[in-house]
């Protein structure tokens, strides 16, 4: 007897923890995040990503 092939249902969008957004930026922050990914062969996403969480941990409102 062959054995069934198992799709699982794919979870939408959203449903692994990540929203996708659009934002605005300013040209040169854009240039230095091209920079910074070329440097370190992550993805402006990826360094977004980074980046903001370090920010939300780091940020003091006084």
């Amino acid at each position: 007897m062959k054995e069934k092939l198992i799709i699982k249902r794919k979870s939408l969008q959203g449903e692994d923890g990540y929203k996708t957004f659009s934002i605005r930026i300013k040209e040169e922050t854009v240039q230095e995040l091209e920079t910074l990914s070329k440097e370190t062969n992550r993805s402006r996403n990826e360094l977004i990503g980074l980046l903001l969480d370090y920010a939300l941990k780091n940020c003091e409102i006084s």
